[in-house]
């Protein structure tokens, strides 16, 4: 079976990808917005979000609940319009620390698609 993936720098990833990124680590929440498709949906902790209301109520909980900082680990490009980012956050939630992934999927250079999961 051959590898179909390529590792990228943080520099090398979709402008979409690095703003939205970029916004959720500052807890900008209007800024991340901008990065997704009208009908963008994000999956995380179980629960899907759909449509950039949902996921800006979504953003805006996720980034006031704890406080933590984030650390880029790796990304890999999986195909023209896909691409997966782990980064570690450690902060005041259950735990400390998690390597998260954020497994994003683009449509006309926007996020339509983000799974976040361990």
């Amino acid at each position: 079976m051959t590898d179909r993936t390529t590792p990228l720098d943080a520099t090398d990833l979709p402008d979409a990808v690095k703003r939205y990124l970029k916004a959720h680590n500052e807890h900008d929440v209007s800024t991340a917005s901008t990065a997704l498709a009208p009908d963008a949906t994000v999956v995380d902790d179980g629960n899907t979000y759909e449509g950039i209301p949902a996921i800006e109520r979504w953003l805006d909980r996720a980034t006031s609940e704890f406080t933590y900082t984030t650390a880029f680990l790796g990304a890999e490009h999986e195909g023209p319009d896909r691409c997966t980012v782990t980064q570690r956050l450690e902060g005041d939630f259950p735990g400390g620390t998690v390597d998260l992934r954020f497994r994003f999927t683009l449509h006309q250079g926007l996020i339509s698609h983000l799974i976040i999961a361990p």
